[in-house]
């Protein structure tokens, strides 16, 4: 089933992120974040659930926009299928969920970034839809 978080799913997200990110430190306040998300508008996490399992979940940002006819915009991080999943089709089901969220908010485009340099991984984004020459983009963090 796919759905938005809710509050019950804390744990089960903070799960997924760690097989994202498994060298992050918690920082502390994540469940306050994770109340701040669950509670602004434009801002949604999605799950997937199988038997009761969160086994998926996306970050989904939608972005109000003065431009192209002030059509919103939307960006998708934190993109994570449990890994003992992966390869069974969740994560395009996932995807295609979230992306319909986005046209059905009216947006005009939807972006996406990933820093994995894994082949399968930019094969997985291309097939659902994606182009990787469409933009490109920069990063930028500070300086420590």
């Amino acid at each position: 089933m796919f759905r938005e978080a809710d509050a019950g799913d804390f744990d089960a997200v903070m799960r997924l992120y760690r097989q994202l990110h498994p060298r992050d430190s918690p920082g502390g306040r994540e469940a306050d974040v994770f109340t701040e998300i669950l509670r602004t508008p434009g801002l949604r996490l999605f799950v997937l659930e199988v038997d009761g399992v969160v086994v998926a979940t996306t970050y989904f940002n939608l972005i109000p926009n003065l431009t192209r006819g002030a059509a919103p915009y939307a960006v998708i991080e934190n993109v994570v299928v449990d890994a003992e999943r992966r390869g069974t089709g969740l994560g395009k089901e996932i995807m295609a969920r979230t992306l319909q969220a986005a046209w059905d908010a009216g947006c005009y485009k939807v972006m996406l970034m990933t820093g994995s340099r894994t082949p399968a991984t930019h094969a997985f984004y291309r097939a659902c839809g994606f182009d990787p020459d469409e933009k490109t983009a920069y990063v930028s963090r500070p300086t420590r």
